[in-house]
C-alpha cells in the first residue's frame, strides 16, 4: 500500500471530525494518525485546524526512532523534537509531526489498530474535568455505549503532553490489555480529552460519536439524580453476545440501521 493511498482515507476522517459543528475540536485543537505500512504512519503535523486540512497538513513518519523514545527518553523535549523531526520519512517535508507522534506510534504498535482519532470534545471534556471521570469511564449505562466503546476506557490522569503522556498511555492500556485481553477502544485524558482506536476511519467516527453521545447523556442525568450503571454482568453480557459482536462487525465499515 502507497503512502498516498493511506492518506486520502485519513484527510477525509480528520476534516470531517474537525467539523465545528460537531464541537470535537477548534483551532489547532487534537490530532488523527493512520498506519502507512509495518515501518511507518501518517500524524497530523503540528498547529494544523482539522476541519480545512490538506494533504501536506500531515508528515509521514518512522515508527522505530519514535519507539526506541519510549524505552530510552532521549532528554529535555528540545531533545525529544529533534529526534521527531529526524523520524520523517521525507527530511525535507515541510511539516513539524505533532507533539503527540509518541502516543500515536506506541498505540498504533502496540494495539494492532490502523486508525486513531483524538479530540478534545466538549461534551467529553465536560467530564474528565470533573470528579465524575472515573464513572464515565470505568461504567457503562446503555448497550450501544458498551458495544460500540467497549466494556470500560482507559482512564490516564493529567500529565505533560508529549513523552510523559505517552508513558502514562502506554502504562494504562497495558494494564487494560492484561484485564480484557484485546486493546481499548477508547482511552479518556483527565483535563485533556479523549483517544479513539480503530480499524477504519469510519470506526474511529462512529466511536467517537458514541462516546459523546455517552458523554451528553451522563452529564444529564447527573442533573437528574445521577447516572443509573448497567450492572459489570449485563455489560459482559451484551458485549459477549454473538449477535452484537456481528453489529459491531459492521459498524467499522458503516453505520448499521
Amino acid at each position: 500500500m502507497t503512502t498516498s493511498s493511506t492518506l486520502a482515507p485519513l484527510l477525509e476522517m480528520t476534516r470531517t471530525i474537525g467539523q465545528p459543528h460537531m464541537e470535537y475540536v477548534i483551532v489547532g485543537e487534537g490530532n488523527t494518525s493512520c498506519r502507512i505500512d509495518a515501518d511507518s504512519f501518517w500524524i497530523k503535523a503540528s498547529g494544523q485546524q482539522m476541519n480545512n486540512i490538506g494533504e501536506n497538513g500531515f508528515v509521514a513518519v518512522k515508527f522505530a526512532p519514535i519507539l526506541d523514545m519510549l524505552e530510552q527518553p532521549a532528554g529535555d523535549l528540545a531533545a525529544q523534537k529533534l529526534t521527531m523531526q529526524a523520524a520523517k520519512v521525507d527530511a525535507s517535508a515541510s511539516g513539524v509531526p505533532s507533539v503527540e507522534v509518541t502516543f500515536h506510534a506506541m498505540l498504533l504498535h502496540e494495539c494492532g489498530v490502523k486508525y486513531i482519532g483524538h479530540t478534545h470534545a466538549m461534551a467529553v471534556n465536560r467530564l474528565t474535568c470533573s470528579p465524575r471521570a472515573g464513572d464515565f469511564a470505568t461504567r457503562r449505562m446503555f448497550p450501544d455505549e458498551a458495544v460500540l466503546c467497549g466494556p470500560e476506557s482507559v482512564l490516564v490522569p493529567y500529565v505533560d503532553p508529549g513523552l510523559p503522556l505517552a508513558l502514562a498511555i502506554r502504562d494504562g492500556v497495558r494494564r487494560y490489555m492484561a484485564d480484557w485481553g484485546e486493546a481499548p477502544k477508547v482511552i479518556l485524558l483527565v483535563n485533556h480529552g479523549v483517544i479513539v482506536l480503530g480499524q477504519t476511519p469510519q470506526e474511529i467516527l462512529n466511536i467517537t460519536a458514541m462516546t459523546v453521545k455517552a458523554a451528553h447523556i451522563f452529564y444529564g442525568a447527573a442533573t437528574l439524580g445521577g447516572p443509573v450503571f448497567m450492572s459489570r454482568e449485563d455489560v459482559l453480557h451484551i458485549v459477549r453476545r454473538p449477535d452484537e459482536i456481528y453489529r459491531r462487525s459492521l459498524f467499522v465499515e458503516k453505520d448499521s440501521h
